[in-house]
């Protein structure tokens, strides 16, 4: 058994406290998103920890921590979104000192780790994902999920044994007999997360899909997938690989899920992943929540009002819209006259942006309407460009007045938020394929 490591906390800018450690001291800082369930000290006492955590060690200085709500972290109501999850890891990072990390999401890690690649490329220098998914649930477009009615009964089955070993005959196979692991697995359970946040975090996980964020992945990837894999299955993992430009798929022997079960066939490749020679490519695109504004009717107000009136009306908007932009962490490209273009490394904070700008120039008697479609970007010198910009600009002209207008792909990475939309239907936009279903924030 190893000996934990002192624990240590850091604080997010809610005043979540998250529990944090570091082990080895290899020359490769590997940050670690833990799975389902995380308990930092109890991980240590994993059967064949040493060939999992003490391996890894011995090449890279982990720096693992228990996401919010799990383990020795703060436990607030309500599960983390992704956008949350996100913005803890880099707290993390943050706190340990640590600019730029390899970044290693294990299963439910995998789309935060995936989130956090595309949005930040500054600070993931590798990337590197083991057993995840980017969306869980099947659809039409996508049949390598599982059927909602699959998932449903598996969390029945969770909340009725919960306590237990529960679930270890899909998430280890091969170790399901062995007392020792049993006992284990049952005290990570119990201890990492209660059973009202398991099935709250299930749910969750049930409507996240971040497959639009995959293809803005910059950073060298691996990805590794068991071929029997039981809980995720292997065509889940093979499709996130596909869609990260350049990614290498690999996939493992076995049946588990859980990589603590032959652990030493996932250190072969991560050692040989990180340690070998590659090139690192400068990252010129990126994953960001596109917003435009502009100014309803401002042609007509501009006439009725004359030049020298309008032109100060613009400005004291301009102050409005901008302080509601920087509040929200937002990078301000440019001011077309009468709106702004704006990106955001979070879909939330962009929609907060939008709401407090809209409601905020009403004081001046002004109405705003306002776009956002996250997607992949061209960073090009200040500017921005990109179908990702195009798009958002084709969903701020279907706005109405006072409307804050989105994609699809801003409701799916915003799952779990609190935020609510209105459906807006299916529609055309100008020089983009195919329909796009669009939302309207709601209040």
């Amino acid at each position: 058994m190893l000996a934990p490591p002192p624990v240590h906390y850091a604080r997010t800018r809610e005043g979540i406290n998250l529990a944090y450690t570091t082990y080895g001291e290899g020359p490769i800082d590997l940050l670690c998103i833990p799975g389902f369930v995380s308990h930092l000290e109890l991980i240590f006492e994993a059967p064949d920890a040493d060939s999992y955590i003490g391996r890894m060690a011995s090449f890279c200085r982990l720096v693992l921590y228990d996401k919010r709500g799990q383990g020795l972290s703060d436990r607030p109501p309500g599960p983390p979104t992704l956008e949350q999850s996100m913005e803890d890891a880099r707290t993390v990072l943050d706190e340990v000192g640590v600019e730029r990390a390899a970044v290693y999401g294990i299963s439910e890690g995998g789309p935060m780790s995936a989130l956090l690649a595309a949005s930040h490329p500054e600070r993931v220098a590798a990337l590197i994902l083991y057993g995840t998914w980017a969306r869980i649930i099947s659809g039409p477009d996508y049949p390598q999920g599982l059927p909602i009615d699959q998932v449903d009964t598996f969390m029945e089955r969770m909340r009725g044994h919960w306590g237990e070993p529960a679930g270890l005959k899909l998430w280890a196979p091969s170790l399901v007999d062995d007392p020792e692991v049993r006992r284990w697995w049952a005290r990570l359970l119990r201890s990492g997360i209660a059973p009202g946040g398991t099935e709250s975090l299930l749910r969750l996980y049930t409507g996240i899909d971040v497959r639009h964020a995959l293809p803005a992945i910059s950073a060298p990837t691996l990805v590794m997938h068991r071929r029997g894999d039981r809980l995720m299955p292997q065509a889940a993992g093979r499709a996130v690989a596909e869609c990260i430009p350049g990614a290498r798929f690999i996939e493992l022997d076995g049946d588990d899920h859980l990589p603590i079960a032959d652990p030493g066939q996932i250190v072969d490749e991560i050692e040989e992943f990180l340690t070998g020679e590659r090139t690192e490519r400068e990252p010129d695109r990126l994953l960001a929540t596109v917003m435009f504004t502009d100014i309803v009717d401002s042609t007509a107000r501009a006439a009725q009002m004359g030049d020298s009136r309008w032109r100060e009306l613009v400005r004291r908007h301009d102050e409005v819209v901008r302080r509601e932009i920087e509040r929200q962490r937002g990078r301000e490209i440019k001011t077309m006259g009468d709106g702004f273009l704006a990106t955001f490394d979070g879909p939330a904070r962009a929609i907060k942006a939008a709401s407090a700008a809209r409601d905020g120039v009403r004081a001046l008697g002004l109405e705003i309407r306002a776009g956002l479609h996250t997607g992949e970007v061209e960073v090009i010198g200040g500017d921005v460009g990109g179908i990702a910009v195009n798009i958002g600009a084709r969903v701020g002209a279907l706005a109405g007045p006072g409307e804050v207008l989105v994609s699809r792909t801003v409701t799916d990475l915003v799952a779990g938020s609190g935020i609510e939309f209105a459906d807006r239907g299916a529609h055309a936009l100008k020089g983009v394929p195919g329909d796009w279903r669009l939302y309207a924030v709601a209040g």
